[in-house]
């Protein structure tokens, strides 16, 4: 099939299909037009945007019965062969035989590549080895110095992934203030999200007057939604004294003081819904990990709140209610507010 034709047929399932390229058309043609159809006779829609907890479960299921099927004794094996050079042919070869690529996303209903890059995040054993040490932050400035933001690079040589190197050196690059917030700092930061959020509602919509000069209550609460694609390192640098991350959870702090004040929705008989709402969510995801959970959504269940405000609240509710909370896991967590804590506050209700 050409590109062209592959170009049309895909545009049924995938909206942005026209902004990829010819070569990507050409594997997806080959990798997913067929499970798209076979989707579409099932009622099944193509989706995108974040992995629900079902579909983080198919693809451990897929994993397993991969490595069962092939032989490949890990999945850091299967999901990163450039680190196992000695087995890589071997691991190639085996892929082509048992049709890696239809097995890997059996059963999920978006692009194969997607689900492949899943897999590496959740199957990565350099995603979850903790704090950096004083040696590592200065093996990571040594290799940025002699690679430059060659990140894949240094990922291999610190066993780190390769969002985990960036982020940390964007931490560590340049002498950062700690301490609380000045006022001047604070001002940089307001200015520079101003600047971005008036630049993404401007392409969003060129026909439209910006509004942002008009409010600094409403309009920002209203657009609290980009916070989360908004480009982070760039305000970092416009801020100058502190990294993305501290700019982040400021401006997080800085929405969640607006929606207090304008709404006052966590006092009293509202406060107790609110809690009570947020176990009662929690505990029906059946989420095992912190990192299952969509907090974006979750936070519909206590109020037109900042994702930050629900973790938050979450995290008042473990350390205040749950005993040993630090031996427990994240279910366990949740199990015992859903059977001590929910009816004591229903009581209280």
């Amino acid at each position: 099939m050409d590109s062209d034709t592959a170009r049309q047929e895909l545009e049924e399932f995938i909206p942005h299909v026209k902004n990829i390229s010819d070569s990507s058309i050409k594997q997806m043609s080959g990798r997913d037009l067929a499970r798209f159809k076979e989707f579409k006779k099932q009622g099944i829609a193509v989706k995108f945007g974040r992995f629900t907890q079902k579909e983080n479960k198919q693809i451990r299921k897929n994993v397993e019965e991969f490595l069962s099927l092939s032989g490949v004794d890990s999945a850091e094996k299967l999901l990163f062969t450039s680190r196992y050079p000695e087995d890589k042919d071997t691991i190639h070869h085996l892929k082509i035989k048992h049709n890696f690529c239809e097995k890997i996303s059996e059963g999920i209903p978006r692009p194969w590549r997607l689900v492949y890059y899943r897999a590496r995040k959740m199957f990565d054993p350099n995603n979850y080895k903790g704090r950096y040490t004083m040696e590592e932050k200065e093996q990571l400035k040594k290799y940025q110095a002699l690679h430059g933001n060659d990140w894949k690079k240094i990922s291999e040589l610190m066993s780190r992934s390769n969002l985990s190197v960036a982020m940390k050196f964007s931490e560590i690059k340049s002498t950062i203030n700690y301490g609380a917030w000045t006022k001047e700092e604070t001002q940089r930061l307001m200015s520079a999200v101003k600047e971005v959020l008036r630049r993404k509602l401007n392409t969003e919509n060129p026909s439209s007057p910006s509004s942002l000069e008009q409010s600094d209550t409403d309009l920002w609460i209203d657009r609290e939604k980009l916070y989360q694609s908004l480009p982070w390192t760039e305000i970092e640098t416009r801020v100058e004294s502190r990294f993305w991350r501290q700019c982040k959870q400021k401006w997080n702090s800085i929405l969640t003081s607006k929606l207090n004040r304008q709404q006052q929705l966590h006092k009293g008989t509202n406060g107790l819904k609110a809690k009570i709402n947020l176990i009662k969510r929690l505990y029906e995801t059946r989420a095992e990990d912190a990192s299952e959970i969509n907090w974006d959504e979750l936070s519909s269940a206590i109020g037109d709140v900042p994702r930050s405000y629900a973790q938050a609240k979450f995290y008042r509710l473990k350390v205040s209610f749950v005993p040993l909370w630090k031996r427990k896991t994240f279910s366990e967590i949740i199990d015992y507010l859903y059977e001590k804590k929910l009816p004591e506050l229903e009581e209280k209700l």
